[in-house]
């Protein structure tokens, strides 16, 4: 597929649009720790290096007082991936943002107050070496607009802003447009594409619990994906953050963007199971999203597809009852008890990487 062409934005040290791959993005779930918790601080910190392993490039966090000034500013000079501060209503919260450190900061313009604010954000991004993302969601446009085609409106929003950003000479800007309607979401971003060049963050807002959003997600994102639209992606799930990553870097191997990372191929759970493969796969799957090597590992339950599918992947495991078998490329190469698959599994995985 050919992507759409787009001015490349650089956010810290990473840079969206133009030929750079897609960023995966996903956002702070938890309040910050308080300025003395230095155990909590460091806590969250390593929350954000096992984030960066298993694919994430950017995180946002909600920036709403300025309370969370010292600790924020610690998590930006810290953080292994750049930092976007969610501000809204107050435009005094995006200028201490950028003076915290941060990379880049969402706003919805028309919620941060006067156009004079709005402006002194942007000089405030100026001089910071920031970002901004100019963030639409269908819930949130003004009151007058809400009744009409939100798809029109919010694309006529975001060109009117994007006109005030360049009058002030600021062009350092990403934008996304969402809503809770599947169609409504695809028509904006399609839209928005035809008419600016600048980098899009693909996302559907109030997607919903790890079912109904990665379908819901993944129906609209995909699309759009294979339309060449696209920057960066989040999938906004009601669940912890690994999911998000999870889902958004599966995303992006399904349609053939991103070739990096372990792909899981695993049976339901059925009549014929005697070993949990479902329980198996829980525990190991966040720890196989660190690897970011293109291989396949098959997780078998029985006797009866497991050997086939050993045969078409790179590493498998099979359990029967409480014996466990490891093949590559469908050769066995090891036995082992139920309870020492786990471990089997990672050095098995380990030893063969280390062999290519």
């Amino acid at each position: 597929m050919d992507r759409r062409v787009t001015k490349q934005v650089r956010v810290g040290n990473l840079s969206l649009g133009g030929s750079a791959k897609i960023a995966v993005q996903t956002m702070w779930s938890h309040p910050l720790p308080d300025k003395n918790d230095a155990k909590g601080i460091e806590a969250l910190l390593d929350r954000l290096r096992t984030y960066a392993t298993m694919g994430c490039d950017i995180i946002r966090f909600a920036y709403h007082t300025e309370a969370d000034r010292e600790v924020f500013s610690i998590i930006c000079k810290e953080s292994p991936m750049p930092i976007v501060a969610d501000i809204h209503f107050d435009y005094r919260l995006a200028i201490d943002a950028f003076t915290c450190g941060a990379h880049k900061i969402r706003i919805n313009p028309g919620n941060i107050g006067s156009k004079q604010k709005v402006e002194d954000v942007v000089r405030c991004a100026q001089d910071n070496d920031g970002a901004i993302r100019i963030g639409l969601n269908g819930g949130s446009l003004p009151i007058h607009l809400r009744s009409q085609d939100h798809v029109r409106a919010m694309v006529d929003t975001a060109l009117t802003y994007i006109d005030w950003f360049e009058s002030w000479d600021f062009d350092r800007i990403v934008l996304s447009l969402k809503d809770s309607d599947l169609e409504t979401t695809y028509r904006s971003y399609t839209s928005i594409a035809e008419s600016s060049a600048y980098p899009i963050h693909l996302g559907v807002t109030e997607a919903g619990g790890i079912v109904s959003s990665s379908v819901r997600s993944t129906w609209v994102l995909g699309r759009l994906l294979n339309d060449g639209i696209g920057d960066t992606i989040r999938i906004s799930i009601t669940d912890d953050i690994e999911y998000e990553i999870e889902a958004a870097k599966e995303l992006l191997r399904a349609v053939g963007i991103e070739s990096k990372g372990i792909r899981v191929v695993s049976c339901p759970r059925c009549g014929r199971s005697t070993f949990d493969s479902q329980k198996f796969l829980k525990q190991v799957q966040s720890r196989l999203s660190t690897f970011d090597v293109p291989l396949t590992v098959a997780i078998m339950g029985c006797q009866v597809n497991g050997p086939g599918e050993a045969s078409h992947a790179d590493i498998a495991i099979t359990g029967i009852g409480q014996k466990v078998f490891l093949y590559e490329h469908g050769v066995l190469k090891r036995q082992v008890s139920a309870d020492e698959a786990e471990s089997a599994l990672f050095e098995t995985l380990e030893a063969y990487i280390n062999a290519q």
